[in-house]
C-alpha cells in the first residue's frame, strides 16, 4: 500500500497540475469540503478517502516523494495509479 500523503503534498501536488479543491474533490466523487478539511489538517480523514484522493493526483501524473521529507514532483500522467475509491475494501482502506 503506498505511504499517506500529507496535507501539505496534496496542497502542493494540486498546485502542480492547476486543480481547485473543487476540481481534486470532482475527480473521486468526494466533497470539496471534505479536501478543504485534509489540506488545512482539520479532523480525521479516514485513510481510504486520502488514497482516493492521492490516486487522483497520480493519474494526473504527480509522484509522491519521502526521501528525508515528504514532497511531490511531476512525472508522467497513469504511472502508478494506487487504489480507486471505487476498489476499496475493509481490507485496503486502512
Amino acid at each position: 500500500m503506498p505511504s499517506t500523503m500529507t496535507p501539505a503534498q496534496c496542497r502542493a501536488a494540486r498546485a502542480m497540475i492547476n486543480w481547485s479543491t473543487g476540481d481534486l474533490a470532482a475527480k473521486v466523487g468526494l466533497d470539496e469540503a471534505l479536501v478543504r478539511s485534509f489540506e488545512k489538517g482539520m479532523g480525521d480523514t479516514p485513510s481510504g478517502q486520502i488514497e482516493a484522493l492521492r490516486s487522483a493526483l497520480v493519474r494526473a501524473g504527480v509522484i509522491f516523494t519521502n526521501d528525508g521529507s515528504a514532497g511531490v514532483r511531476l512525472g508522467q500522467s497513469g504511472a502508478d495509479e494506487g487504489t480507486r475509491l471505487d476498489s476499496l475494501t475493509t481490507e485496503n482502506d486502512r
